[in-house]
C-alpha cells in the first residue's frame, strides 16, 4: 500500500464516467473528453492516461472519480495499479436524524439492531483512545451476543441497509457493483469489533467511497506544494500538427494554410519512428552487427544504422569496423583525406588517455568522417603486409576511448567467432542485430550463432537481439523460407524485420545514403528505431 500521508495532491485530476461510455478526463483544469463503447472502457481509458502521466513524473497520482451513482477518490500508479484513496477528505457524515431513521435488513432479529449500536459505540471509544484509526472496508458482520456489550460512549451508529437494488446483490449499491474496475482487490473483511471475520462470513461489498472516520486532534500534515514538474506533467499532449508526406502533405502545401489535414498512417509511423531514434539515452551504448558467414551484408548494416543515426540524432555516431585482421567497412564507406585505421589509433591511444589529452577534433586523425551522413568510420587495418591484429585486450582499450566521444557506436564483426576481439565486442553489447540475407546457407549460420551465443551463456543478450533479413537480389524473396525465418528467429530475439534489396547497395561501391530508394531509407529508419527500443 502507498504512504498516502506524503503523496502530493497535485496535478488535480478528475474522471467523469458516464453510462453510454462517454466521459471526461481534467488535469489542472484542461478537459479531454473521452468516448468509449461503454463505461467500463471509458473507466480504463482514463486509468490507462493518468498511469501515462504517473510514469511521467515517477509516482502515483490522487485521482476524483465521479459516476451517476456517486463519487469515491483513488490512487492511480504508473504500471496501472489502482487503490482507494483512504488519505482523502471524506464526504459528509449524515446527521443523527438520518441515522436514525434508517431501517433494518429485511429479516433481521429485533436485538441485531440494538447490538450493532453498542458495537459501534464500543468502537469509537476504543478510537478515543488511539491518536488515529486506519480506514476500514466494513463487510456484514455476524449477529453480536448481548454479552459482549460495552458501555456506551453515546455515539449512536445506525444499520447497514442490505435491501438490494434491482439487479444487483444483496447489500451492494451501483457505485459498488462499478468500482472493481477501478480497484480489482476489496481489502480483506473484518467484523464490527476490528477482528478477522469467520471463515464463513460473507465477502464484503466494496463502497463507492472509503467510510467516515472519526479522528483524534492532531496536528494537520505539511501540505505538498506543487512544483515546476507537477506544473509541465499537467500539460496537454503537442498538437502533432498538420501532414507533411504524401497527398495530404501536398494537400495542405497547395491550399496556401487554409486546408490542414492530419498525418496519416504511415506519416504518423515515421515520426514515431524518428522519436524512438531521437530519444535520450542513459549513456553511450554499442550496438554489435554479428553473423560468421561472409555476404551477410554485416557491414552494409552497420553503415546504414550509422547512417540513420547520424542524419536524425545529430553527429557523435561512429562505425568501427572490429575485424582482427581487416575488413571492407572503410571501403565502403566515403574517402577520407588519410588512411589511418584502428591499429594507427591504438598505437596513439596514450594520447587519448584522460579526460584532459586527446579532444574530439583530434579524432579526425583516425576517423573517416561522413559529412552528409553526420556519422565517422573506424576502419580496420587495410595493409596487406602487416602483421598485427586485434585482440581483446585491444578492443578494450579502444572501446574505453572511444565511448568518451561517441553517444552511439555500431560496431561491424568478422566471420570467425573464436577471435578474442569478436568475443570482447559480444560483451560490450548493448544491442546485438543479427542480420541474414533470405537464402538457406546464411540463415543457417544466423541460427548457428545463435545457439553458440546461448551456449556461452548470453540467452539475455540474445532474447533481447534484433534480427534483421535482407532480399538478397531484386527477385521476390522465397516466402515458405521467408515465413520459416520469421517463425525460428522469432522465438529467439526480440523482432525480426524485412529490409528491402536496393541497386544502389549491389555494386560494392562506397554507400551513399541519399542515392537510397525512399522505401530503402524508410526501412532502415524503422529498423534503427526497433534498435533504439533495446538501448
Amino acid at each position: 500500500m502507498t504512504d498516502l500521508s506524503t503523496l502530493p495532491r497535485f496535478p488535480r485530476v478528475e474522471a467523469k464516467t458516464h453510462p453510454d461510455g462517454s466521459g471526461e478526463l481534467t488535469i489542472n483544469g484542461t478537459s479531454h473528453p473521452i468516448a468509449t463503447a461503454d463505461a467500463a472502457d471509458a473507466r480504463a481509458e482514463m486509468t490507462r492516461r493518468v498511469a501515462d502521466l504517473a510514469t511521467k513524473i515517477g509516482r502515483p497520482i490522487r485521482v476524483a472519480t465521479h459516476e451517476p451513482e456517486g463519487s469515491w477518490p483513488i490512487v492511480v500508479h504508473p504500471d496501472g495499479a489502482v487503490e482507494p484513496d483512504t488519505d482523502a477528505p471524506a464526504p459528509a457524515a449524515p446527521s443523527r436524524r438520518g441515522r436514525a431513521a434508517a431501517q433494518p435488513a429485511a429479516g433481521a432479529r429485533p436485538g441485531r439492531r440494538r447490538a450493532e449500536a453498542a458495537d459501534s459505540a464500543a468502537g469509537a471509544a476504543r478510537t478515543a483512545e488511539k491518536p488515529e484509526v486506519e480506514h476500514q472496508v466494513v463487510g456484514t458482520a455476524p449477529e453480536v451476543p448481548p454479552a459482549a456489550k460495552q458501555p456506551s460512549s453515546g455515539v449512536e451508529a445506525g444499520p447497514v441497509s442490505t435491501v438490494p437494488e434491482p439487479g444487483l446483490a444483496e447489500g451492494q449499491t451501483r457505485a459498488a457493483a462499478a468500482l472493481p474496475a477501478l480497484a480489482p482487490e476489496a481489502p480483506a473483511a473484518r467484523d464490527l469489533r476490528g477482528g478477522p471475520a469467520p471463515a464463513d462470513a460473507p465477502a464484503p461489498v466494496l463502497p463507492s467511497w472509503q467510510p467516515t472516520v472519526t479522528r483524534a486532534p492532531a496536528a494537520e500534515a505539511p501540505v505538498s506544494l506543487p512544483t515546476v514538474n507537477d506544473l509541465l506533467s499537467g500539460r496537454p499532449e503537442a498538437d502533432p500538427g498538420p501532414a507533411d508526406l504524401g497527398w495530404r502533405g501536398q494537400t495542405n502545401r497547395l491550399s496556401l494554410g487554409l486546408v490542414r489535414l492530419r498525418p496519416g498512417p504511415a506519416e504518423a509511423a515515421h515520426r514515431a519512428a524518428l522519436t524512438e531514434v531521437r530519444r535520450s539515452l542513459s549513456g553511450p551504448k554499442t550496438v554489435v552487427v554479428v553473423n560468421p558467414k561472409g555476404g551477410a551484408h554485416k557491414t552494409t548494416t552497420t553503415l546504414l544504422l550509422a547512417a540513420t543515426f547520424g542524419q536524425y540524432r545529430g553527429g557523435y555516431t561512429l562505425a568501427w569496423d572490429n575485424n582482427e585482421t581487416r575488413g571492407t567497412l572503410g571501403w565502403r564507406a566515403q574517402p577520407a583525406g588519410h588512411a589511418r585505421t584502428a591499429t594507427d589509433l591504438l598505437a596513439d591511444l596514450d594520447r587519448f588517455a584522460t579526460a584532459t589529452r586527446g579532444r574530439v577534433g583530434d579524432l579526425d586523425h583516425y576517423v573517416r568522417p561522413q559529412t552528409a551522413a553526420h556519422f565517422d568510420v573506424l576502419a580496420s587495418d587495410e595493409d596487406a603486409a602487416a602483421a598485427a591484429t586485434i585482440d581483446a585486450d585491444a578492443f578494450a582499450r579502444l572501446h574505453a576511448t572511444l565511448t568518451r566521444f561517441y553517444r552511439v557506436l555500431i560496431v561491424d564483426t568478422g566471420n570467425n567467432m573464436r577471435a578474442p576481439n569478436w568475443g570482447a565486442a559480444i560483451d560490450a553489447a548493448d544491442q546485438l542485430v543479427i542480420i541474414s540475407t533470405i537464402r538457406e546457407d546464411t540463415a543457417a549460420t544466423a541460427a548457428w550463432l545463435v545457439d553458440g551465443l546461448r551456449a556461452r551463456g548470453q540467452d539475455a543478450k540474445v532474447a533481447q537481439a534484433v534480427t534483421l533479413l535482407a532480399a538478397p537480389d531484386s527477385r521476390p524473396a522465397e516466402q515458405g523460407l521467408r515465413a520459416r525465418l520469421h517463425d525460428h528467429f522469432g522465438q529467439l530475439t526480440r523482432t525480426v524485420l524485412d529490409v528491402p534489396y536496393d541497386p544502389a547497395l549491389a555494386a560494392g561501391a562506397p554507400v551513399d545514403i541519399d542515392q537510397l530508394h525512399a522505401g530503402t531509407r524508410e526501412a532502415w529508419l524503422k529498423a534503427a528505431a526497433v534498435v533504439a527500443e533495446g538501448l
